[in-house]
């Protein structure tokens, strides 16, 4: 009985180092020495899923700590720009954005676009029988005089109050966010009323009803865009490889356009959508990852 007792003893010794031991390695995703990435986005559609797409590569693929911290556009600036966010993969340039990155400047590094051919502008329904912001102020009761608009201060907003001198509008422009833009915008089309909205491409709401751009021949709200990757000073020297993969992180707006679309599916959460458009995507993410993580 006494040898039985001290065989145990011995085994149990054995387990709990070996326990000890799993515990202290932690494998290769042990995101408790890596540290953590802070991705700052405005809770745009496109910027929510762009970033939290990059937060499931960082933390899934590449073992980080992520924090996704939804922003004010000018906080989402300063922060960079004084070191307490990483990353932001929702710049629009050069008109949206333009503005706060020249306040910027030099605080900051632009990796370049990770999308091209991206657009704002005012967005109607198919069926607004007008064709361009030149026409709006023949139709004003149409639209009970007012263009739905987003968060106060975003770059787009600001081309709309110049869209507004630009064409002489007697219109309000009406502030909100991107839900209260996209619940507008359904209330409309659902009881086939007129809308104008501050709208973007790549955004869902294309892939969900029939819409288009009204002509703006004074470009008011500029031409053709990108979605560009701005990171901190010190990014590359601090964490080279989280680096590395956002300098190589690039898509087509059909990629983000279905990633949008995943995460208006029912039940779908921003991190569940994430997750599946990675795992099928895998070529993709891959092409964007170190070699070591492939």
């Amino acid at each position: 009985m006494i040898r039985n007792k001290k065989v145990i003893v011995v085994l149990s010794l054995v387990l709990i180092m070996a326990l000890g031991l799993v515990g202290c390695d932690g494998g290769d995703n042990d995101t408790a020495d890596k540290g953590t990435v802070e991705i700052l986005y405005v809770e745009w559609a496109c910027a929510s899923a762009t970033s939290h797409i990059m937060a499931d590569i960082l933390e899934n693929k590449m073992g980080y700590n992520v924090e996704l911290t939804p922003v004010t556009a000018a906080v989402m600036y300063e922060g960079l720009s004084n070191g307490n966010g990483d990353v932001t993969l929702c710049t629009w340039l050069p008109v949206t954005h333009g503005e706060y990155m020249q306040n910027i400047e030099g605080t900051v590094e632009d990796l370049g676009p990770n999308m091209e051919d991206a657009k704002i502008g005012l967005v109607v329904p198919e069926y607004v029988t007008i064709d361009s912001i030149e026409e709006m102020n023949d139709v004003k009761d149409k639209f009970n005089g007012e263009i739905i608009g987003i968060d106060p201060g975003a770059g787009i907003m600001q081309c709309c109050e110049q869209a507004l001198d630009d064409y002489n509008l007697d219109y309000s422009l009406v502030e909100g966010s991107d839900a209260t833009m996209v619940a507008a915008l359904k209330s409309a089309i659902d009881n086939d009323e007129w809308v104008a909205v501050t709208g973007w491409t790549p955004h869902w709401k294309f892939a969900r009803w029939d819409l288009k751009y009204l002509e703006d021949p004074e470009l008011s709200f500029g031409e053709a865009e990108t979605i560009n990757t701005v990171v901190r000073n010190g990014l590359k020297e601090d964490i080279p490889e989280v680096y590395e993969v956002l300098n190589n992180f690039f898509w087509t707006t059909d990629d983000l356009g279905s990633a949008m679309v995943m995460a208006t599916e029912d039940g779908a959460t921003a991190a569940s959508a994430a997750s599946k458009w990675v795992e099928e995507n895998e070529e993709l993410v891959n092409s964007w990852l170190p070699e070591e993580y492939k």
